[in-house]
Order: structure tokens, then sequence, then C-alpha cells
């Protein structure tokens, strides 16, 4: 585990902390939603929620103050609304824990803690951001509440990188099959819940609209019958998600109900995969780490056949926004 990462676990032994806000946009928002679950699941005395970064600062939580916790996250540290809500939170006199990739970034200049966390396929996994997230809200619950599964947490993420690297070996027919199949679709759906939901977040607004240009929306499994399974018939492609956590039966469920009447289902079920070494206690909270990365290589494949690199953009980074 990362030194930085303990700092801000030794930080948070000397604040009485009642609420965690968890602030980010885009892909940085989406590592987010496992972590608020584990909160949701396991905590007694914390409440949490999870904001956009311009919408947590104009919404102005009026519970926010010295005793919240709000925990940051944009990968090169420039994204101005999360660095604007780092600043509103110092404010507000709440404890401010940010991760960055950049050490020198504008976010990582207005945080009280910083963590730059590692971004290499090499690295050890403990050190990336998904997992990182997992090790502060364990580590939180270890400190206040006594929560006995931040060891299990560690220990499966020290065991996580070769599983990742397994997954994405067996799966890689998939994902080029996924690819050749679907490369002319003018969209694509992603449906998941619980922790998962937020990887099905991530590949719909990022992977697939923003790198891809390819219209798409996730679907939240336990609204899928209030409204969005309208849509469905045998040509419209549906990528589900299926997880460990205890809303597995949402999304056994909507996926039963798209197979009956749909025939362009993509069904990616974290218990196809070996979790050798991942504590029985946390599989449902490590699960949407693996359906992660077997997402990114299907982006992957892709953006290969349709000779649109995941790097181009039309207006990110290169008019005023």
């Amino acid at each position: 585990m990362l030194a930085d990462v303990q700092k801000a676990l030794d930080v948070l032994k000397e604040r009485d902390i009642d609420r965690v806000y968890f602030v980010a946009c885009g892909g940085s928002s989406s590592l987010m939603y496992a972590s608020k679950y584990v909160l949701d699941r396991e905590s007694e005395t914390i409440d949490s929620d999870l904001y956009s970064s311009n919408e947590f600062v104009h919404r102005n939580p009026k519970k926010l103050n010295e005793n919240s916790l709000v925990i940051l996250c944009s990968h090169y540290g420039k994204t101005p609304e999360t660095v604007e809500a780092a600043r509103f939170a110092r404010e507000k006199g709440a404890l401010t824990i940010s991760l960055t990739f950049d050490a020198d970034s504008p976010l990582a200049q207005v945080s009280e803690n910083v963590i730059v966390y590692h971004d290499q396929e090499d690295s050890n996994y403990v050190n990336e951001s998904p997992a990182i997230m997992l090790e502060l809200v364990f580590g939180l619950l270890a400190e206040k509440e006594g929560n006995e599964k931040f060891n299990d947490i560690l220990s499966s993420l020290e065991n996580l990188r070769p599983l990742l690297n397994k997954a994405k070996e067996e799966t890689l027919a998939q994902a080029k099959e996924f690819a050749e199949s679907y490369k002319d679709e003018k969209i694509i759906y992603t449906m998941g819940s619980g922790a998962n939901y937020g990887i099905a977040y991530w590949f719909a607004i990022c992977l697939l609209m923003e790198m891809q240009w390819i219209h798409s929306h996730a679907i939240h499994a336990g609204e899928y019958f209030h409204g969005p399974f309208e849509i469905l018939d045998k040509d419209v492609p549906i990528i589900q998600l299926v997880g460990l956590d205890e809303t597995r039966p949402l999304e056994e469920r909507s996926l039963e109900f798209t197979q009956r009447y749909g025939e362009r289902v993509i069904v990616i079920d974290a218990k196809d995969f070996d979790l050798t070494g991942v504590a029985e206690s946390v599989k449902g909270y490590i699960a949407p780490l693996v359906l992660q990365t077997v997402l990114r290589q299907y982006a992957g494949e892709l953006a290969e056949v349709r000779n649109h690199p995941l790097s181009t953009r039309r207006y990110m980074w290169k008019v005023p926004y």
C-alpha cells in the first residue's frame, strides 16, 4: 500500500468523521460507485453521498462541515470543477483526500492530503486508483467501527493483478468477436446494479460516447422494468454485467428478460472468472474491478476494428467549454 494512503488513513484517526462525500467527474467518478456501495453495506455510523464535482459546489450540501471527509479524484488533476470542489470543501472545514496521477497538478495543490496513484499494467494493482478507493473506505471503517475486512481487501488486491491478466486472456476471443459484430452499431446499452453500476456508467459515457462516439446509456438493472425495457427488440445491443454483490438478483432478472426478447445480448458474469486469492468476504466489492478490466479490452478491440483510437476527441481539450 502506498505511503500516501497510509498517511491519509493516519489523518483520519484524528478526525471525527460522520459523512463521506465522493466527488469527481466522468471516469474518475465512476470508480467511486463501488466505494459508496461499501459504505452503504458496511457502515453503521457513517453516511455517504456521491456527486459530480460541479453539482457538489452548486448544491452546497448543508451537512458538509468539519466532520465530513471529501474524497476527490482527477487523473491529470486539472479538471477545473474538481479543483474547485476541493477548494470549496476546505472552505467548509471538511477534510479532503485527493487522488491524482500528477503530484504537481492543480488538484494536488489545493488538497490537504494527496495520493499519487500508479497507472501501469505492470504495477502492483494495490496502488491503482480503483484499489486505493477501496483501501480508503475500508481503512476508514476499520478505524472508526472496527470493521475486520480491511486486511481481506488488502490481501485480495495484492493477489489481483495475475487474475486480471488471466481474465483478459480468457476473454480476448470474445472481445474480438464483440468488436466485429458490433462495430457498425449506432447505439449500445450497458446494464448493471449495485457495486457494478459505476462500471456500466463508465463504459457507456467514457468508452462508448467519449472515445468511440457511439450513442449509449447506462441502465440500472433495478430501473429496467420502469421504462428502459420498452426499447428492447431483437436488434438492440445490450451489455449485461452480472456481479457478485447483494444486487445480483436484479441483474439476473433483467438478463432473463433481455435474453427472452432480445437477440443481441453480451453477458459478462463475474462468476465465470478465477478469483482465487480474493477473500470470500469482499468478492462482491472486488468483482467490478474484474469486469472493468474485461470491458476495457472490449473497448480496445472495438476501437481497433473501427479504426477509431480511444484517444480521438472532437471537443475535449480542443475547444472552450
